[in-house]
């Protein structure tokens, strides 16, 4: 992963600066036509590979640290369920945002 530094120079995820010889390479990689890039030493996978496929099982979210203001009684039974209650507001949360947005 390269990302642009403040002063404009190219870098590696791992922090080092890239040559301009890598740069070089990098470009000349980026303009060549899909159709021309040698993939036979990865051939394409057969449609029943991806049966079972499931999208995001991976994806952890970013976290936000916020402060807010809850109503008593519902602090207390979310943590009358045990250790945990932040985690289990931010699924009874997430669950009615994606019902929401499935209305939408």
């Amino acid at each position: 992963m390269r990302k642009a530094t403040r002063n404009g120079k190219t870098k590696r995820a791992s922090g080092r600066v890239l040559t301009s010889r890598q740069k070089k390479e990098l470009a000349t990689l980026a303009a060549l036509p899909d159709r021309q890039i040698d993939t036979s030493d990865i051939p394409e996978l057969p449609p029943d590979a991806w049966k079972d496929a499931v999208r995001g099982r991976f994806y952890r979210p970013v976290k936000q640290a916020v402060s807010m203001r809850l109503d008593a009684d519902v602090v207390a039974w979310l943590k009358k369920q045990g250790k945990g209650y932040q985690t289990r507001a931010n699924s009874i949360l997430r669950q009615s945002m994606l019902e929401d947005t499935k209305r939408a």
